[in-house]
């Protein structure tokens, strides 16, 4: 779904995402660029106008789910090729990981993948309430130094904004191998107040592993792993 439409207010004063750009992209992954992308694309309404991001997709659907930042975009194409009846909504700017998943999207013909190329954080603002029926951090960024921790997505007002976006009910997963970003999310989501801690031991069927996740592995790291649900209001 291609748009014209602009972002409404200022960026966030903090980035929270590295580059953007990686090594050249092949000839082909260029070619999905200029043509698959444009399809699959959107921006938001102007005028800070709410979002209803069912309106992105033609179709009924049974729920919209998010990831922020789906890294090479296997964990998203695993899930929209597992829900055809779910609109997954994938944010991220890294190019090489973008043309990853438009080739997946591509490949396993996906018809249920739209993508917003920009901080999550404004997707998010925007985002209807209760428009949400599970959102996925898998892996963040971990901003190791200590001057730059508060660049990381999982924040008290990042969960504050998905509690909004998401229905009763709606699950939250959040994956990571960094063992103080681990001590971060804890702490945050613990406490919150909108979200209810569930079980992933035995880990949920439909979570496969990332390729950070097997990297952290080979590397003698493990993923620690949160799941919850939004508490009903």
């Amino acid at each position: 779904m291609s748009s014209t439409l602009t972002q409404p207010g200022a960026l966030p004063p903090q980035r929270l995402y590295g580059r953007r750009r990686g090594r050249p992209l092949r000839p082909g992954q260029r070619a999905s660029f200029e043509t698959l992308l444009p399809q699959l694309r959107f921006a938001l309404p102007r005028h800070e106008a709410v979002l209803d991001p069912r309106s992105l997709f033609g179709g009924a659907l049974r729920e919209i789910w998010l990831e922020i930042g789906f890294g090479a975009g296997e964990h998203l194409a695993f899930q929209a090729a597992t829900y055809p009846d779910c609109g997954l909504i994938g944010s991220e700017v890294f190019e090489p990981g973008i043309a990853h998943l438009l080739g997946a999207v591509k490949e396993r013909e996906l018809a249920n993948v739209r993508l917003f190329i920009d901080d999550a954080r404004l997707l998010i603002a925007a985002l209807a309430p209760q428009s949400l029926g599970r959102a996925f951090i898998l892996h963040p960024d971990p901003w190791p130094k200590e001057r730059h921790k508060k660049r990381r997505i999982v924040s008290r007002e990042t969960l504050d904004g998905l509690a909004a976006a998401m229905r009763d009910g709606a699950e939250l997963r959040i994956a990571t191998d960094d063992v103080d970003y681990a001590a971060w999310i804890e702490e945050r989501l613990a406490p919150h107040p909108d979200f209810a801690p569930l079980d992933v031991d035995p880990r949920p069927a439909d979570w496969p592993p990332t390729r950070y996740e097997l990297k952290a592995q080979a590397q003698g790291r493990t993923a620690r792993l949160f799941r919850c649900r939004r508490r009903a209001r």
